[in-house]
């Protein structure tokens, strides 16, 4: 092959590398990004599993089991808060009486000095629902809802946890 033909195969070999290196780069980067927005999201879901637990907690220490079932039957209901689904992940309902849950609401929005609470929770986005229809157990699910700050405000989707506990009715 003449040394004429040749001509800029070096420089074309260059380019193309550089190329390959640069999506090479570009990948890397997109993967650091996406990998940051899992760390979050799988942060956001250990906080609700974590006011989750806490109010189910709350709860089954301040039942009051002085006169099974109807007691604790009852003791339960004050929990109670906004236990009927609106929507996906929103909650109508009378909220609670209860200061314990009322208090947990406030912690989970973050409306509590030196509780971070969960991004885009409002008062409408949690839920403690009581059933007592069962004769050995009651059953509390508790719903938490958030939106996630990466996102867009208005394109967020809800992100949900559900914890289910049964209670005893029996002491």
């Amino acid at each position: 092959m003449k040394k004429q033909a040749q001509r800029g195969m070096f420089l074309l070999e260059a380019l193309i590398a550089i190329l390959i290196f640069s999506l090479g780069v570009l990948g890397m980067v997109a993967m650091g990004g996406t990998a940051i927005a899992a760390q979050s999201d799988a942060q956001y879901r250990t906080e609700a599993a974590n006011f989750a637990n806490e109010i189910v907690s709350k709860i089954a220490l301040n039942v009051d089991p002085s006169n099974p079932p109807t007691s604790i039957q009852t003791s339960l209901q004050t929990f109670a808060h906004q236990p009927i689904p609106a929507g996906y992940c929103n909650f109508a309902g009378d909220p609670s009486a209860s200061p314990i849950v009322l208090g947990w609401v406030d912690e989970v929005t973050g409306a509590v000095a030196g509780s971070l609470g969960l991004p885009g929770a409002t008062n409408l986005s949690e839920s403690v629902a009581v059933d007592t229809s069962q004769a050995t157990y009651s059953t509390v699910t508790v719903t938490i809802c958030w939106k996630p700050p990466s996102t867009s405000a208005m394109l967020a989707p809800w992100h949900r946890h559900v914890l289910v506990s049964y209670v005893p009715n029996q002491t």
